[in-house]
């Protein structure tokens, strides 16, 4: 037993020296952006906001957001609550994700390229590899759970007592192990490093859809879901630590079928065989545009029935939605006043949620184009007559049309199943939902443009581009609560839009957007261009 593991301290202070910058950004983001803003909650709860928050919270659709809080009565509602109920969920998520990229880069993607090899060629254990990375991450997550209990008690805000800090803290922790545990469950099984990435973030958006679901129709289902062990812990108010216990359990069985299916396969190799290619390849890949749609086949159809089925299951809690209004005066007051439906206020809403999850796809299918020429995959290529321009503007049009078919998609997805459950008398349309998501189009163009202009000048920036996607989804997302100067709201490009379908379409900025993107497309073209190419 002790073979299979030997040295794994060794490999786990050489990947400590390896990783530390990266760790100090780890734990300094995310330990921030999980606890400071206790502050922008003090300043909402003034006055009766904290029952007006309450009552928003109330929502089916703001439940399916963000998670459900043990609180009944709006007096009740406290700081504390509300801070750990908009909150706590999607840092769980943030935590889960990272934790599972960075177990997956240092176990099978470093399998693929021939590093792990080269490590067991030393007087290591077959699994010690496996086993410091694991470590890695727990240390990681505890010291980030440790981070955020000591910032929410420093604050010393009404509610945000040692115990909640503690218990926020560590189910954010917990759920980032759980999201590494479950990034090395799937490593052993998907033939590739790719398809580890892409089925652990598949797994993980799925528990967050029949979360929003279960929380919304049958919340008792919430409790049997990994996901919902995180903020069903309702810190500041019931301090549940025993979720924490279930997550134990479960992590321990994760742990054990890991190591076990990683010593029983080959390296290199996955449980899920690898398809059988045809004897003759088709005629469409002796043309570029059949190549790369061959290559990113497999990404483009599974992110586009993510996109299709997260619009349906959104579409879903209209109905829910509805008959919320009407059973809650002061919420049917507010949108009366405000001249918007609930249905139009949170398709603007959720539609930009959508849409920044589309814009996932095109930057993932051209930053490909860097990891395929940094393998020397493409040397063959250049050795022909085709031309680096065939390569990336097929590359920039493959990319801009998925990420036209995830719009079109999502917001049939969205449209449809809510039309569906709604009642007949509903103002909307499927039109509306349309130019809903039509509306962000120039948004995801800018991202398309930023991820082209690094590929042809810096190509290494190129995974910076998810990181400001997930700053300005973060803006947009909170902006309502944090209540930030117009100047910072600014910075994410989706706030520059309006929000459709309660606000007009706004054709020159539309224009506008879409002419700046092109111009950052076509330098980035130059720079692919002209310089030197890796391998």
């Amino acid at each position: 037993m002790n073979e299979k593991f030997e040295r794994w301290e060794t490999l786990l202070l050489q990947y400590l020296k390896r990783d530390w910058k990266k760790i100090i950004i780890w734990v300094i983001g995310l330990g921030l952006f999980s606890s400071a803003y206790v502050p922008a909650f003090e300043e909402i709860a003034k006055g009766q906001g904290l029952i007006g928050m309450f009552e928003t919270m109330r929502n089916p659709a703001m439940i399916s957001m963000v998670g459900s809080t043990p609180i009944k009565i709006g007096t009740e509602y406290t700081i504390g609550a509300m801070y750990a109920q908009q909150m706590l969920l999607y840092c769980g998520v943030f935590a889960m994700i990272v934790s599972a990229l960075h177990v997956i880069s240092h176990t099978r993607k470093e399998e693929d390229l021939g590093l792990t090899e080269l490590v067991r060629s030393f007087r290591v254990g077959r699994q010690a590899n496996s086993l410091a990375v694991l470590v890695e991450t727990i240390l990681i997550n505890l010291i980030l759970a440790l981070m955020i209990a000591g910032l929410m008690s420093s604050f010393d805000a009404t509610s945000i007592s040692v115990e909640g800090s503690l218990l926020f803290g560590s189910a954010i922790g917990f759920s980032g192990i759980l999201g590494a545990l479950m990034a090395l469950v799937l490593a052993q099984i998907m033939p590739t490093s790719a398809g580890a990435t892409g089925g652990t973030l598949s797994f993980i958006g799925l528990l967050y859809v029949i979360r929003a679901a279960t929380d919304v129709s049958a919340p008792t289902l919430s409790n049997w879901n990994p996901l919902g062990w995180v903020y069903l812990t309702y810190p500041f108010t019931e301090n549940r630590w025993f979720f924490l216990l279930y997550g134990l359990l479960f992590g321990i069985v994760l742990l054990v079928k890991a190591f076990f299916l990683e010593e029983k396969r080959d390296m290199g190799s996955g449980y899920l065989p690898t398809m059988v290619g045809r004897s003759h390849a088709r005629r469409t890949l002796l043309s570029v545009p059949g190549l790369l749609l061959r290559l990113n086949r497999g990404l483009i159809i599974s992110w586009l029935l993510a996109f299709l089925i997260m619009g349906a299951l959104y579409g879903s809690i209209y109905g829910d939605m509805q008959t919320f209004l009407e059973s809650n005066d002061l919420i049917k007051q507010m949108f009366e006043v405000s001249g918007a439906s609930i249905e139009a206020s949170f398709t603007s809403t959720i539609m930009m949620v959508l849409i920044s999850l589309v814009a996932i796809l095109p930057i993932a299918m051209i930053n490909k184009l860097y990891a395929e020429e940094s393998r020397g995959h493409f040397s063959q290529f250049y050795a022909t007559k085709m031309t680096r321009g065939k390569l990336y503007w097929t590359a920039i049009s493959l990319a801009v049309l998925s990420a036209t078919c995830g719009i079109l998609l999502s917001s049939i997805g969205l449209g449809g199943t809510a039309l569906t459950v709604m009642d007949t008398d509903t103002s909307m349309t499927i039109q509306d939902f349309l130019a809903a998501g039509f509306n962000f189009f120039p948004s995801v163009l800018f991202f398309i443009s930023l991820a082209a202009l690094a590929l042809g000048w810096v190509p290494k920036l190129g995974k910076m581009i998810y990181a400001y996607l997930g700053y300005s989804f973060a803006l947009n997302y909170f902006s309502g609560i944090l209540d930030l100067p117009e100047v910072v709201e600014k910075t994410a490009i989706q706030s520059w839009f309006p929000k459709m379908p309660v606000d007009s379409f706004d054709a020159p900025l539309f224009i506008i957007v879409t002419l700046l993107s092109s111009s950052l497309i076509l330098l980035g073209f130059i720079g692919y261009k002209t310089r030197d190419l890796e391998n």
